[in-house]
């Protein structure tokens, strides 16, 4: 199993969902970076459970502890190693499926690839794995803060309530003002009742989460087998429970030719600059120093709080009735994993550009 993530800036993660705690390490980190603790907290305090009345009732401080790589407030070049200790399991929630196969989750998977599997909560499966993915994002932020770069994730989609493509038309600040973090608040209202609606029935839904990275210097990743795109792609697709990535104009572009999808380059003052952004401010695999945007598209949650038909290890015939905390939708929850991911990929990938320009 291979838990690293990254070229130059690596995180590799360790724990399970009901085990003593979750943590990892961070490798290749510049050094001399003001390490804001305070923002690492946040960045957690963000994806932790129960922090709503949309998520998981699991109560979870998640309260970081950084255990190398920081002297007197600043990186020192060396690896940070960390961890998030568990404290609310109630692993017995889960006895009643130790011998079952949720259906649509990573049971029946799990099993079969390694012979056995931690049936509490999903062991390493579960999206607690994603803490790890949390600190090292917010690590890479601080980094990326330093270079003028931006990230900024937020709800566009749940269900069949769809806000506008254009992020341009949204103020950013108005995401973290709602439990749901959608830039419009008369769609994260609409949004939310579905939620609870959906969470009353025992049932779940998804959607879809958009994000910019602004700032983005124009250069980053490779033409053939390490393109921007596929990078961050691989990075989303590696989230627990989404099924989608887009970017730029992604599938709606196909409807369109070229002659208006194209982005005219133009010159400005000595500065070339495109008229449009349709590419997603990647062209041929490279940053091209456009705002980066793209989608990732969330399934509903595999775990319901309502019977289903399924199997045992036996192939036996059952019905499955799932107790524990469990989230109707990950979305709210998932903005700042995409950060994260798209954090560490966009450093890890500057780094990269680094060591091949002088």
């Amino acid at each position: 199993m291979r838990n690293i993530f990254g070229n130059v800036f690596t995180l590799s993660t360790f724990g399970e969902s009901h085990g003593e705690a979750i943590g990892g390490v961070v490798d290749g980190m510049p050094a001399g970076v003001d390490i804001d603790l305070d923002f690492i907290q946040q960045e957690l305090n963000r994806r932790r459970p129960g922090q709503s009345k949309i998520t998981t009732s699991r109560q979870e401080s998640d309260r970081v502890e950084i255990l190398s790589g920081v002297f007197e407030g600043k990186s020192t070049g060396c690896p940070i190693g960390f961890i998030v200790r568990n404290s609310n399991q109630r692993s017995e929630d889960y006895e009643n499926m130790r011998d079952v196969f949720r259906p649509s989750h990573a049971d029946f998977t799990y099993y079969n690839k390694y012979g056995l599997r931690d049936h509490r909560g999903g062991g390493r499966s579960s999206a607690r794995e994603t803490i790890s993915r949390c600190v090292g994002g917010a690590l890479a932020k601080l980094a990326l803060r330093k270079l003028g770069i931006r990230i900024t994730a937020y709800t566009s989609q749940v269900g069949d309530i769809v806000i506008d493509r254009d992020y341009s038309h949204y103020d950013f600040d108005e995401i973290e003002r709602n439990i749901v973090r959608c830039p419009d608040a008369e769609k994260a209202e609409r949004m939310v009742a579905l939620i609870d609606q959906v969470k009353q029935e025992g049932d779940t839904i998804g959607g879809v989460i958009s994000c910019v990275v602004q700032g983005c210097p124009i250069g980053l990743g490779e033409p053939a087998f390490d393109k921007l795109h596929a990078a961050l792609g691989a990075a989303m697709l590696s989230i627990n429970a989404v099924k989608g990535f887009e970017y730029g104009e992604g599938f709606d572009g196909v409807r369109a030719r070229g002659s208006e999808q194209n982005d005219i380059f133009v010159s400005k003052d000595g500065t070339i600059h495109t008229l449009t952004n349709h590419s997603g401010g990647i062209q041929g695999g490279i940053s091209n120093g456009n705002d980066i945007f793209f989608r990732v598209a969330f399934k509903p949650v595999a775990t319901l709080l309502r019977p289903q038909p399924t199997v045992n290890a036996q192939g036996q015939e059952t019905t499955l009735a799932v107790k524990g905390r469990h989230d109707p939708c990950v979305l709210p929850r998932a903005v700042p994993v995409v950060e994260a991911m798209a954090a560490m990929t966009i450093l890890d990938f500057y780094l990269l550009h680094k060591t091949v320009h002088l």
